[in-house]
């Protein structure tokens, strides 16, 4: 199983912190988000880590040499500057074969999270990690699920539909993936595919009837798009256990 992460943005919203360090480079609670990452997926069934780069590429390519818990290397994205996450995607789309994961590198997880996910995406060719509260802002990316069917997903739904939103992570079997590159690729050559969220190649895909989510309700997460979410992510990590994953301590 291959995870892919897409850390090639900076994250504007968080400056002058990412002035020159990417999001997935900043600290919480003593280590970079991606750390974190790797942490967290080191404990489950996943074979190699991709980390689709950008903006201060070297500060992600200094921590994926690092990674001993994990083999983990990176794929540059060098249009960065001029895309939003559907074309890192594109660039990334050699990459998406067999089983696969795409995490967004701005989302911190707790490894229930990921294990409940391949322990659930058996049921469809792609499958939508989704949560859900009381109430959603123009920030969430909004879900509709009906019957455990994805039909909609995006920033723009009527709340007065919405069900859940998507928290960043979501899985692909083979059939799944092929899709998922045919439809990348088609966007990118018609329409405004540049400035699109890979998002919304999923919402394109839901008409198919071939999107199913898995909910974790209960489990911790969190995204980080200010200085609020650093630090209420600072808080998150600290009820996660902080040792190194087996293989790591196995020099692995």
């Amino acid at each position: 199983m291959k995870a892919i992460i897409l850390s090639a943005g900076q994250g504007r919203r968080l400056l002058p912190l990412t002035q020159s360090t990417p999001k997935a480079a900043l600290a919480v609670a003593g280590r970079s988000v991606l750390e974190w990452q790797l942490h967290e997926i080191a404990r489950c069934a996943v074979d190699e880590v991709v980390v689709v780069t950008g903006f201060g590429a070297e500060h992600i390519e200094r921590i994926a040499e690092a990674e001993r818990g994990v083999p983990t290397r990176t794929l540059y994205n060098p249009f960065f500057a001029n895309c939003d996450n559907l074309g890192t995607c594109w660039v990334a789309r050699h990459e998406m074969q067999g089983e696969f994961v795409i995490i967004n590198g701005d989302t911190l997880f707790e490894a229930a999270i990921l294990e409940r996910l391949l322990g659930d995406c058996r049921r469809a060719p792609i499958t939508l990690v989704t949560d859900s509260k009381g109430s959603y802002d123009d920030d969430d990316m909004k879900v509709v699920v009906e019957g455990g069917l994805l039909r909609r997903v995006g920033k723009q739904l009527d709340r007065a539909a919405v069900n859940g939103e998507s928290i960043g992570m979501m899985h692909f079997d083979t059939r799944g993936g092929a899709r998922f590159r045919d439809q990348v690729e088609y966007m990118m050559r018609h329409g405004a595919g540049l400035r699109q969220w890979y998002l919304s190649v999923i919402d394109a895909l839901a008409s198919e009837a071939i999107v199913t989510t898995c909910p974790i309700d209960g489990l911790s997460w969190g995204e980080i798009d200010d200085q609020l979410d650093l630090e209420r992510a600072a808080r998150l990590v600290t009820r996660w256990p902080v040792e190194a994953p087996a293989a790591a301590s196995a020099g692995v």
